[in-house]
């Protein structure tokens, strides 16, 4: 078990300049929005794309929701080797010109396998977001702000949801309710305006591309690759040269004796075993616990629920707004009540509306008492494990192999969305709704006791101060 202590900051008091903190993270937490944007966004093109191109084998629906994965396997794994070559900032550019064109190209495209090939290098622009940004945005931040400004991240990708759900909804609320297959097909709708939903994510990309390239280089990066003048500028930016001088000593202490190149293989010092456990269990967590095949196959839960293609989409919309307004919540208490107090809530509530959903769809319940456990299952998931297990990936790390093993944590998170993904229409054709939701429970119920025995508090301490306490 790792041991836990109380928290007590050690950061140096300085006088934060927070509006440039602010600044510089929502700059990189533009990632997080074309993240959710470009994650999302499918969700409402799903039930148009797929009668254009004529998909109805569940393997095939699975392999068109959940292609991008592999991209974003790659584009994670590609994170950790890349940025700490070459840096944070520079990763995060490129991703950005990547959302780009890849949405663009998606747009465009005129067959299956066009598709799926821009879908796929899609996700390589969301595997280096999501593990750059959340990071970037810790290496920047004051201990005393880090938890809010890295669940800020979780809330950009909420708004990028949001966004997508909204862009959804408009372009398809003129389909008339109960239109046929043959009719969507042929329709406006399901040959051209599934297209725009995708094309459209080229406004934020440009965005965040002008965004970045104003940003600065994270500090811990830059001292760990030996521009330590530059980043004792960054941090006297942030918080006066006081701080930036005892800031950047705590840095370098805990890089003293260490080289300055990282590989993947440095990640089997058996110091880091336990911490990298921690880190890539949480990222699996985060996507088995389940929500994230409400967004993604929307359609079909809330068909299950008795609602056309029309109401669906209103519903999606619905789920967008409840999943913001609790990201606010942990926005308010992570760096209150703590990291863990929310995981283990979230863990906990949501076995708790999985098994009520399950008993719902067994009983053949339907309407609004499914639309409520769904709204329910988002704020679980919004307040508690989809922020928070971003804070935790991007801080446990030591300083010296955090992009290496932020990148596998990303990684693994990736991979077992792709399970989740893909096996959903497999699960829901055998077990059904009911059988589905109950083995989300069941995880939600494991993570929960993972959590309890080994998730230490992180609240209010420097990354330094975390790394001398977990690994040893």
């Amino acid at each position: 078990m790792i041991p836990r202590s109380t928290p007590a900051a050690i950061e140096p008091e300085a006088r934060l300049d927070m509006a440039y903190v602010w600044a510089v993270s929502l700059a990189g937490a533009m990632g997080g929005l074309l993240f959710g944007y470009d994650w999302v966004v499918i969700g409402g093109a799903k039930p148009f794309f797929e009668r254009y191109f004529h998909l109805t084998d569940p393997r095939h629906v699975g392999w068109a929701n959940s292609c991008a994965l592999v991209g974003c396997l790659a584009g994670a794994l590609a994170a950790g080797a890349l940025s700490d070559a070459f840096g944070r900032k520079r990763l995060l550019v490129a991703s950005a010109l990547l959302f780009a064109v890849t949405s663009v190209g998606n747009g465009l495209a005129d067959s299956f396998a066009a598709f799926v090939a821009w879908r796929m290098l899609g996700g390589v622009a969301i595997g280096l977001a999501s593990s750059l940004s959340p990071m970037y945005i810790a290496e920047v931040a004051p201990a005393a702000a880090r938890g809010r400004l890295v669940a800020v991240n979780q809330l950009t990708i909420v708004l990028g949801i949001l966004l997508a759900q909204t862009v959804n909804w408009i372009l398809a609320r003129g389909l008339p309710p109960g239109s046929s297959d043959d009719f969507i097909r042929g329709s406006w709708y399901g040959q051209t305006g599934w297209r725009w939903m995708f094309a459209l994510t080229a406004v934020p990309s440009l965005a965040f591309l002008a965004s970045m390239l104003f940003a600065p280089e994270s500090p811990r990066w830059l001292a760990k690759n030996g521009s330590g003048e530059r980043a004792r500028r960054v941090l006297a930016r942030v918080g006066g040269d006081e701080y930036a001088a005892l800031a950047l000593a705590e840095i370098e202490a805990t890089l003293s004796g260490e080289a300055g190149k990282v590989a993947f293989r440095d990640l089997l010092d058996p110091r880091m075993g336990r911490v990298l456990l921690l880190g890539v269990t949480l990222a699996v967590f985060q996507q088995w616990c389940g929500v994230n095949v409400i967004f993604n196959y929307a359609e079909e839960v809330f068909r299950a629920a008795g609602y056309d293609i029309s109401d669906v989409l209103a519903n999606i919309a619905w789920t967008g707004s409840v999943n913001l307004a609790f990201t606010f919540v942990a926005l308010g208490f992570v760096d209150r009540a703590g990291r863990r107090p929310l995981m283990l809530l979230g863990a906990a509530g949501l076995a708790a509306i999985y098994v009520a959903m399950g008993l719902c769809f067994h009983a053949g319940v339907q309407g609004p008492p499914i639309v409520g456990l769904v709204l329910a299952a988002i704020g679980c998931y919004a307040m508690s494990l989809a922020p928070v297990t971003w804070v935790v990936i991007s801080e446990i790390f030591p300083n010296r192999i955090r992009g290496a093993a932020t990148a596998l944590a990303v990684a693994s998170l990736w991979i077992a969305c792709f399970v989740l993904t893909y096996t959903f229409p497999l699960l829901n054709a055998s077990l059904g709704p009911a059988g589905t939701f109950w083995l989300y429970a069941a995880i939600c119920a494991a993570g929960c006791v993972f959590i309890a025995a080994e998730l230490p508090e992180t609240r209010g301490k420097t990354l330094e101060q975390i790394e001398r306490e977990l690994v040893r």
